[in-house]
């Protein structure tokens, strides 16, 4: 079905290639996931796979690409585009109408297929994606699992023979992510389509597909079955990571498999959980109430977090995470309710003041990058702040301690998401603010993105700052927090040590679903009872 044969690209004044001397090979009808650390290519590579690159990029490609009988570059997207369906990370950037049917409709209608044709064809991927009864809704009044399904649906209402899609679960919470997936793999079993899909929480993912193709920075491409792989390479999810370090074979895909593993351990030993006390109250939420247009997202929210303290905030989207971070830095005024922000209320300050205490991470980091090189992003905010000449953290310094020294001069949008998120942290952070408000940081960061994440916000941490920090990423949650606040309907549910997610069916890390009964959430927890000698996995 797909054919690479030394394919490099680079893109326009980059000083290095994005892909370089790529050789691989996809059958028809195989589920494959693309992984690789942030900036490796991943998203280029599916871009080649469309004749998005270089068509839309320009740059210089070089080597084969054949595609089902098409050259790409030869054919271009408006050809590729009947082949080959494209699902981009951020599903809402690719929406064009403000109706589920009418969205759908709009590439068969820019195809020019008969009425009668575009009819049946909209019946058919609304019933097989289960979208029936949203055909009338908007697109912007659906969850982040029913707008990743919308988008799926309007890229095979066009019969595409492959389906493409990029970072598809990095914004849904764990059960949307599950709801994605099945679909993508009944599109894959019952119709015999090929997928492709780049995603860096690899544990989602593996217990469904047939290839992983991992893409190293500065070595030849690893491609193979999933285990093959996952041994050869260092980016792997606790799971995986745990069964190396243990010598488990084969190693385990699933938690079912490992579960057979992990009865024959010894599990007398248990992780004791002193959480450290939180320093004096940062950030003081009361009774917050806000609603859109009458429908209530918050409902009387009262929070707490300390000086150097990490606080996640967790819930199913739509819970209304973001729309408390968005009231409390100002973007949106809420009902009733006050902010307080080290004893000192918010009312009545706009986003700019409030913005000057307290560094605000939204979903999207392309909402902050406005400057023409990644050093000019920070110092812009210094500029703004009037810190230009003082700045409380070098540029050069917060650059490295984000791993983009070496991105110093290139244009930040033309970085990949997980580096444009690095960006934004930096531009927020180089101020040095007492609170910080992350929502989403490690979409689309590779594992050891996120461990460098979470080094650097236990440095801050280290130094008084407090971090209120929205995620659907469990393992991140087990890794950094010391409270998790779970949200629902708008109302706290629960308030607790991170402990709190292992009796959770839908928030628990993959290590509280491999040992239910013990209190460990994470790959050190584990081996620092199993094998107290050994060393942490990410250490050796």
């Amino acid at each position: 079905m797909i054919h690479l044969e030394q394919l490099s690209y680079t893109y326009p004044d980059a000083d290095r290639p994005a892909l370089s001397a790529v050789t691989l090979d996809i059958a028809e009808g195989e589920f494959v996931l693309v992984a690789g650390a942030s900036g490796a290519g991943k998203s280029t590579l599916l871009r080649c796979l469309n004749g998005l690159v270089p068509h839309f990029s320009g740059g210089a490609l070089g080597g084969r690409i054949n595609v089902a009988g098409y050259d790409p570059v030869a054919a271009g997207p408006h050809i590729l585009s009947r082949v080959v369906g494209f699902v981009f990370q951020d599903p809402e950037a690719q929406f064009v109408l403000d109706q589920v049917e009418d969205e759908i409709a709009f590439a068969l209608e820019n195809a020019a297929v008969p009425p009668a044709e575009m009819r049946l064809r909209v019946e058919e991927v609304l019933h097989l994606l289960d979208l029936t009864a949203l055909r009338d809704r908007s697109p912007e009044a659906l969850s982040g699992g029913e707008k990743q399904r919308v988008a799926i649906a309007a890229a095979l209402a066009l019969r595409p023979r492959i389906l493409m899609l990029d970072e598809p679960t990095s914004q849904l919470d764990p059960q949307s992510a599950e709801e994605v997936l099945h679909a993508l793999v009944r599109l894959n079993q019952d119709l015999g389509l090929t997928v492709i899909l780049v995603e860096q929480r690899l544990e989602r993912v593996l217990p469904y597909i047939d290839r992983l193709i991992y893409l190293p920075t500065d070595a030849p491409v690893i491609s193979g079955p999933p285990r093959e792989v996952l041994r050869q390479i260092p980016l792997t999810p606790p799971l995986i990571t745990l069964g190396k370090a243990l010598g488990w074979e084969p190693l385990p895909l699933t938690i079912k498999e490992g579960r057979a593993f992990a009865r024959q351990a010894a599990l007398s030993a248990e992780v004791r959980v002193c959480p450290p006390d939180p320093g004096e109250e940062a950030l003081r939420v009361d009774t917050l109430s806000f609603a859109y247009n009458g429908a209530a997202a918050l409902n009387e929210v009262s929070l707490s977090v300390g000086d150097g303290e990490l606080v996640a905030l967790m819930g199913r989207n739509g819970s209304g995470k973001t729309t408390l971070l968005k009231c409390i830095v100002g973007l949106l005024r809420p009902g009733q309710g006050d902010v307080r922000l080290s004893g000192q209320s918010l009312k009545g300050q706009t986003t700019a003041e409030i913005c000057r205490k307290v560094g605000y991470l939204p979903q999207t980091p392309d909402d902050l990058l406005f400057a023409d090189t990644v050093a000019d992003e920070l110092s812009v905010t210094l500029r703004n702040h009037g810190l230009l000449g003082r700045p409380p953290i070098g540029v050069s310094d917060l650059l490295t301690r984000l791993g983009l020294e070496g991105q110093r001069t290139r244009y930040p949008r033309d970085l990949s998401v997980g580096q444009r998120q690095r960006v934004a942290l930096g531009a927020i952070t180089v101020t040095r603010p007492r609170l910080l408000l992350l929502d989403e940081p490690t979409r689309g960061l590779d594992y050891q993105a996120k461990r460098d994440l979470v080094r650097l916000l236990r440095e801050w941490q280290a130094e008084g700052t407090a971090i209120l920090l929205v995620t659907h990423d469990v393992e991140l949650v087990a890794e950094a927090a010391e409270r998790v606040v779970l949200l629902s309907g708008g109302q706290i549910v629960a308030d607790a040590t991170p402990q709190v997610l292992a009796s959770s069916p839908l928030f628990a890390p993959q290590i509280a679903r491999l040992f239910p009964s013990h209190r460990w959430l994470t790959v050190d927890d584990a081996l620092s009872a199993l094998c107290p000698e050994a060393p942490a996995p990410h250490e050796t």
